[in-house]
């Protein structure tokens, strides 16, 4: 499998999801990296060089006693589970750590529902019924298990067919935020937590704007309720434009300031959503 030489380059010092990829893409395979020699390390910045002679393997064995439990798993760039619609982005994550279903990472009728996270009442409340009622018409719903809508929309998921994924912004060895715990462990139950960083993790400043790419690399559209200007959403809909994704927004009041971000994305051509069918015929999707 060659799993232990993929968890030991993602250790690596300074080493960008890009230049992972690039070094996949010209050697072959991390094992090919590591046995490459110093000839062929030339070029490489010297931390990257010095690591390759002398990886972390403590490291590696905490990642494979994680992988070893029930439900842990570990998806590569170059394995045949990994996400379509996540490989095709320009800079997919080389390695997804999964807790839960994979079979719902393989699933193409996926889509994102952001928002705030200080919602209103009603605003969670509409992102609990376009979630259930998107994933009974056989969606997973995909998202950050950030507080407010995104966890409403989680548990709106969890009410239908409970296809559900959640990106971390962390090592999936702990939750965040931590008062999603329950909510966490149901999505393992019936859905996947996945993370591009291995186990132990902590959260970085940096960590955050990587989540909204996956988010919306994984999905085919992505629905934005109650989102100010600016946002984490409004990023997480940048990211889609980038990748050739759908957009939507529902509107709401002009005197609430939540929808200011919604009605702007609408005025930039985001599809206006008032039901389901609007999604479904934005996709082109006849049930």
């Amino acid at each position: 499998m060659g799993e232990e030489y993929w968890l030991a380059l993602a250790h690596a010092p300074c080493l960008s999801v890009r230049r992972f990829v690039r070094l996949i893409n010209y050697f072959g395979s991390p094992r090919n990296v590591f046995e490459a020699g110093c000839w062929e390390w030339q070029g490489l910045a010297c931390d990257l060089r010095c690591y390759l002679q002398h990886p972390n393997w403590y490291a590696v064995e905490k990642d494979m006693q994680w992988l070893a439990q029930p439900g842990h798993h570990l998806l590569t760039l170059l394995h045949q589970d990994y996400p379509r619609l996540l490989r095709e982005i320009y800079d997919p994550p080389p390695l997804l750590f999964v807790q839960g279903n994979c079979a719902v990472l393989s699933e193409l009728k996926k889509l994102a529902i952001v928002g705030t996270r200080h919602s209103s009442p009603e605003g969670e409340e509409m992102a609990q019924a376009f979630a259930k009622n998107l994933s009974y018409l056989g969606f997973t719903i995909t998202g950050g298990m950030r507080v407010g809508i995104e966890s409403a929309s989680h548990w709106g998921a969890l009410a239908g067919t409970g296809k559900t994924i959640a990106v971390a912004v962390r090592g999936l060895d702990e939750v965040y935020p931590t008062q999603h715990y329950v909510l966490a462990h149901k999505i393992a139950e019936k859905g996947a937590l996945i993370s591009e960083f291995p186990p132990g993790t902590q959260i970085k400043r940096q960590h955050f704007p990587s989540r909204c790419r996956i988010i919306s690399g994984l999905s085919l559209g992505t629905l934005v309720i109650e989102a100010p200007k600016p946002s984490t959403s409004i990023l997480t809909v940048r990211f889609a434009l980038e990748q050739g994704r759908e957009v939507f927004a529902i509107p709401g009041s002009i005197h609430n300031p939540l929808v200011k971000g919604c009605h702007h994305l609408i005025k930039e051509g985001a599809k206006l959503v008032e039901t389901v069918d609007d999604i479904l015929e934005e996709l082109q999707i006849y049930l």
